[in-house]
């Protein structure tokens, strides 16, 4: 169990809703800390937005309850049926997520209507909305979020997995069914790492001259992640046909293991380059046995006689999804190589990530 950012600043926001409930004197605080709770979002942005919508939403809640109480009453049928009204209301302006604080002001405004309906009214709702405001500060003055330190260790680390298994492949050294479960798993990376990147890219600068530095920093993640997403193609490839991969000629497959290492150490490179760590330790170099994309398909077509001749007729037809595979990888890895180049170019002074651990 890691106590991340997150957990903290959920914890503070309900601390700072109630402290400042009970500078405001403000009856029932707890509904503050309620909405602090409800209104913690991921990043400043979602934040700020969810300021606007549950402003909105709860608006919308609060006239409802009131409106009901002076005609209807607050008998427990009525405050039910106000419940229904909003999350009508609500869906109908596309503001779906604020139903449930929605519906937290309903009830605490319709549960015990006095002489003093509407200051009532007025108080329980303001103490809500005190609430999302300290979940707003908060968001915006403790622990901001790094998404892109995030968003890069996660990709890097995915890419030593992928790479890793490639090498114990190519060299039969891997476990079938342990590459298998480890592949599910780095699916579910994979979604994972289109949603970083959503937050990331929704993450916005507090300086206008920063725009376009991250303008161009969301190009090459949105690259790197489609390559690393190649490069576990390969490797489900690798594991899907290793049947049909072993009884190819050692000297063609020699040539298959050394295009892959070729593949995967210019990765790395890139990696490292757009850190800002320069070049890769020695033993990481890249060799000179790498092909391009043309000699690598010239290469296969060199081999189709005796894949052909083979009595397994399914090994020339997966092989050449092996290397069909492995092309479109080399593809994407030349044009991120590109942008990475690109971008220290022209942003000599913001191009290294901070290596440090990140915790969620």
């Amino acid at each position: 169990m890691k106590l991340g950012a997150r957990i903290l600043k959920t914890g503070i926001a309900i601390v700072l809703s109630l402290f400042l409930a009970e500078v405001f004197q403000l009856p029932s605080p707890v509904f503050a800390g309620i909405a602090a709770i409800f209104a913690l979002q991921p990043t400043v942005y979602r934040s700020y937005l969810t300021i606007i919508e549950q402003a909105q939403g709860n608006l919308i809640g609060a006239v409802i309850a009131v409106l009901f109480v002076l005609t209807l009453g607050n008998n427990i049928v009525i405050i039910g049926l106000a419940a229904i009204i909003v999350i009508l209301i609500n869906l109908k302006l596309n503001i779906e997520k604020t139903i449930p604080l929605a519906l937290v002001t309903i009830i605490a405004i319709m549960e015990n209507p006095g002489d003093t309906f509407i200051e009532f009214a007025i108080i329980r709702f303001s103490t809500i909305m005190l609430g999302i405001f300290a979940a707003f500060m908060v968001n915006l003055v403790f622990l901001p979020p790094k998404y892109e330190n995030k968003l890069f260790f996660k990709t890097s680390n995915m890419m030593d997995e992928i790479t890793r298994w490639i090498r114990m492949n190519t060299r039969n050294a891997s476990d079938h069914h342990l590459l298998k479960n480890d592949i599910e798993k780095l699916k579910d990376m994979v979604i994972k790492l289109d949603q970083l990147y959503i937050l990331y890219k929704e993450d916005r600068n507090y300086f206008k001259k920063n725009d376009i530095v991250k303008a161009r920093k969301l190009v090459i993640y949105r690259q790197m992640i489609s390559t690393t997403k190649r490069a576990l193609n390969v490797l489900k490839r690798l594991h899907r046909y290793e049947n049909e991969l072993s009884q190819l000629p050692d000297e063609f497959k020699l040539e298959l293991q050394q295009q892959l290492d070729c593949l995967i150490d210019s990765h790395e490179q890139i990696m490292y380059r757009f850190a800002g760590k320069g070049k890769m330790p020695p033993n990481h170099e890249v060799g000179n046995f790498c092909l391009n994309r043309k000699d690598l398909f010239n290469l296969f077509l060199s081999q189709q006689d005796k894949l052909n001749e083979h009595e397994n007729d399914n090994v020339f037809f997966h092989t050449m999804q092996v290397v069909s595979a492995m092309v479109e990888y080399d593809e994407t890895l030349e044009h991120l190589d590109v942008l990475v180049n690109s971008f220290h170019s022209y942003h000599k002074e913001v191009n290294e990530v901070n290596f440090e651990e990140i915790q969620d």
